[in-house]
């Protein structure tokens, strides 16, 4: 098969001739039929991401058509439409046990984060090389060898190349608004990055009923976007622009939950000088590993928290159908968050734009 390979960081990603083994005990074959490109695919790219680990097959939004299925699977069956997920918990550790699969941090789910099964092997090579599938997934790829529990079954009349942004996107941003703050009816927040994810922090927060959504970037054009999809207030940011002024002068008093999703220290900090007394940031971003946050410790005697947020807390046989129900309903729209669809060959378009802040989405069709 074909796949988009990154061997060196900071080196053009090319598409290469992959040999794919047979789905072993528990696995599955997936035809990848569409997969988002996002940022965290970038953030591989240029060595910024803790699960980068060259040679390996990028992306991990993907959606497709189950081929083979190997033994002991028991829920998919050939033919089946699949989500692959950001992960699949390992169903065996006390957190899976007590129904808290977002907390599972087993052998096989941190295998799993680096690419590899849980025996640590990998069903990829290329040259008697093996190659690591982001996070599992290798989905920018004609086809991707993926654990039963990273798969959730979805309606074959979904169109696989909007439901794919369910993989990390949507349920990234919509998770992070439901699952990790919480945002009740009537809530003010703010969203600052409005890109494929922070777009979908809006849609989660529109859905739970926030009252004002002020979203913050330094795009016109994703602002306008943001607007479509339910923000109420805009704010240009860029030079000489006081972000934290700006939406205290539009919220006074601050929010009650400001959510930062670009991967930015500094702009964590801001997000923090966003919030009320009494509210809440959320960093949805990743930033570069081994980077400090520094945050005003004033702040801190306003009884103010700081969240992390992996994933949007996303329980994959979970979010993934609700997404899908929501989608259905109208009330969750993924067709104005697709930017551009490509063919495999031209995933390079993709992360330019990428780098340029160039659209929301692209999705590769392969």
């Amino acid at each position: 098969m074909r796949a988009a390979v990154l061997r060196e960081f900071r080196e053009p990603v090319r598409i290469e001739e992959v040999r794919v083994e047979a789905p072993r005990a528990g696995e599955v074959l997936v035809r990848v039929a569409a997969s988002g490109v996002c940022r965290s695919d970038l953030h591989v790219v240029d060595g910024r991401s803790v699960v980068a680990r060259p040679p390996m097959v990028l992306g991990h939004e993907g959606a497709g058509v189950v081929e083979e299925v190997g033994p002991g699977v028991r829920s998919l069956a050939r033919g089946d439409h699949v989500v692959i997920a950001l992960y699949g918990p390992c169903g065996e550790c006390g957190d899976c046990r007590a129904g808290n699969v977002s907390g599972c941090w087993s052998e096989t789910r941190t295998r799993n984060m680096y690419g590899e099964m849980p025996d640590g092997s990998t069903r990829l090579s290329s040259q008697g090389v093996a190659l690591h599938p982001m996070v599992g997934a290798g989905s920018l790829a004609e086809q991707a060898v993926v654990r039963e529990a990273q798969l959730v079954k979805i309606d074959p009349d979904l169109p696989l190349d909007l439901i794919c942004l369910a993989g990390c996107g949507v349920t990234t941003g919509v998770g992070a608004a439901l699952n990790t703050a919480r945002v009740e009816p009537g809530a003010r927040v703010a969203v600052i990055g409005c890109g494929g994810v922070g777009l979908n922090v809006i849609q989660g927060a529109r859905i739970a009923g926030a009252a004002r959504i002020v979203a913050v970037d330094i795009a016109s054009a994703k602002l306008d976007l943001a607007s479509d999809l339910g923000a109420t207030d805009l704010v240009l940011a860029g030079p000489g622009v006081d972000v934290v002024a700006r939406v205290k002068e539009l919220v006074p008093g601050g929010v009650d939950t400001a959510f930062e999703v670009i991967g930015s220290p500094e702009i964590v900090r801001e997000a923090f000088a966003c919030t009320r007394i009494g509210g809440s940031a959320v960093m949805v971003g990743s930033p570069p590993a081994g980077e400090d946050v520094r945050i005003d410790g004033r702040l801190l005697f306003g009884d103010r928290r700081l969240l992390g947020c992996m994933g949007g807390g996303n329980v994959p046989q979970r979010d993934i159908p609700r997404i899908a129900a929501l989608y259905r309903s109208g009330a969750l729209r993924l067709e104005p968050l697709v930017s551009r669809r490509l063919p495999l060959d031209e995933v390079g378009v993709a992360f330019e734009a990428l780098r340029k802040g160039d659209g929301a989405r692209s999705v590769i069709q392969p």
